[in-house]
């Protein structure tokens, strides 16, 4: 005979996984966060070396590359998920309910499709930098390492976006980060 668990102990499990599941989804906030405090730090150092000390950081345009497109890519993930990105409503707010509803499934699906869209040709793009050994010009970081924070953080989007329009959908009044 299996072993089945009785209700409380699916209930823990679940608990445990879900609590699992947004700390790894947390990982945008952490990587969008610690991007852009080294690019704020290199950038400062750039300045205080080329005008005040004559002597400019030779690899700091490839840090900053690096850490721009890091905080883009996973900062708009965790901008989804807290649903902070720019809404105009005052066209749709008019509409009724339902109306209202279909312009949600419409713009959820156009949102998610672009992204999708992004995912691919940035996965594309790191494949591509994989095959040709790219490498940046004065570090020479690999340049799959630069870029795979299109994908990754197309990936995360997605999930934010569907968890933030299931919350919407079906729980506005819990919608957004708990």
């Amino acid at each position: 005979m299996a072993f089945v668990p009785d209700h409380s102990e699916r209930q823990v499990v679940r608990m445990k996984m879900k609590k699992m599941f947004i700390r790894l989804l947390d990982l945008d906030y952490l990587i969008a966060g610690l991007s852009l405090i080294v690019l704020v730090l290199v950038t400062f150092a750039g300045v205080i070396f080329r005008y005040f000390l004559n002597n400019p950081i030779i690899w700091e345009e490839e840090i900053q590359l690096m850490m721009i497109t890091w905080t883009i890519y996973f900062g708009a993930s965790a901008a989804f998920r807290s649903g902070g990105h720019i809404a105009i409503d005052m066209i749709v707010d008019l509409f009724p309910e339902k109306v209202q509803k279909i312009f949600d499934i419409l713009i959820f699906a156009v949102t998610t499709g672009v992204i999708v869209f992004l995912m691919l040709n940035g996965a594309a793009l790191v494949n591509q930098f994989i095959r040709t050994n790219r490498v940046t010009n004065i570090l020479h970081i690999p340049s799959q390492y630069v870029y795979i924070a299109i994908p990754a953080g197309c990936a995360l989007m997605i999930v934010s976006n569907t968890m933030y329009f299931v919350m919407k959908m079906f729980h506005p009044e819990q919608k957004g980060e708990e």
